[in-house]
């Protein structure tokens, strides 16, 4: 596939950080991978409308003569897409992303995105940046574009605006079973924020127990579509209370979250989860999830 040129590396083959007019050529890139992509890929849509730097991140780009072949997404997370099957150019871009990555420093608190390319970058970086807290070298990539094989739980939905101070608890419950700390930096802060504007935006769904003996409501079944583009729309933060393990939610609750999703985001819904979670793989299974690839996490 020949991509468009990438303005900032015009004339050169190497990694460099590019800017708002290589935004369509980085799309063009990740193009090649929708699924694997679509974590870049929505910080550049978003880039393209308001610029890589208000989108709160930074470009690189990987070129061989004068052709963009390899990008990350360098915000929060770093994301990598090498848009060619090529193993000697994947070898060559992820040998100058770690060169670049190694020059600018770590700002990011993970590296996520397709296997081959987390955790070749990763060894490269090894050493140069500081000593990863956790390494997710399988994380199998999911997809499911058609419905689903379960009937929907009627209860899940879209959060509402005035159930932020419901919504927020669980998020947190979830990031700290998950990852291992709490995200929460008090109100304002970037999780916080970032779970106001999901709710705001449609994309956060949830199952309220308003019977379950608690002195208030309480959400019982979260998740989030944090990440859409180019007909993929990506599912997070899938979580359900302890309390009401082993009752099937999740199943029927995904169900409802891919059934609603498709119908009004994207046709495509996708997700990546921890190969050793077996007991989440077969319930996305359940649901119609085919597996498609494998994503890997470095945390810091």
């Amino acid at each position: 596939m020949v991509l468009p040129p990438a303005t900032t590396l015009s004339g050169r083959t190497g990694a460099a950080v590019l800017g708002d007019g290589d935004v369509p050529a980085a799309l063009a890139v990740c193009a090649t991978d929708p699924v694997g992509s679509v974590l870049a890929a929505s910080r550049l849509e978003h880039a393209a409308t308001v610029g890589v730097r208000r989108a709160g991140g930074e470009l690189w780009g990987y070129a061989e003569d004068d052709v963009l072949l390899a990008i990350c997404w360098v915000g929060a997370n770093l994301v990598p897409v090498v848009g060619t099957s090529d193993p000697a150019v994947h070898t060559r871009a992820t040998a100058a992303f770690a060169e670049l990555g190694a020059t600018r420093g770590r700002r990011c608190s993970s590296i996520v995105g397709p296997a081959p390319t987390v955790l070749d970058l990763w060894g490269r970086l090894r050493g140069t940046w500081p000593v990863e807290r956790e390494v997710r070298a399988h994380q199998p990539s999911m997809v499911l574009d058609t419905e689903p094989l379960v009937a929907s739980d009627p209860r899940v939905r879209r959060s509402r605006a005035d159930e932020y101070d419901i919504v927020l608890p669980a998020c947190i419950r979830m990031f700290t079973e998950e990852v291992g700390y709490s995200p929460a930096s008090g109100p304002g802060g970037p999780y916080e924020t970032r779970v106001r504007r999901l709710v705001e935006e449609g994309r956060s769904f949830v199952l309220v127990d308003r019977s379950g003996g608690w002195r208030r409501p309480r959400v019982v079944f979260k998740a989030e579509v944090p990440a859409v583009a180019g007909g993929v729309a990506q599912v997070q933060g899938v979580w359900v209370d302890p309390e009401r393990r082993g009752e099937r939610l999740s199943e029927s609750g995904m169900a409802a979250v891919v059934r609603a999703t498709r119908a009004d985001v994207a046709p495509v819904v996708s997700l990546y989860v921890n190969g050793y979670n077996t007991r989440a793989v077969r319930a996305y299974e359940a649901v119609g999830f085919r597996e498609v690839g494998a994503y890997a996490t470095v945390l810091f």
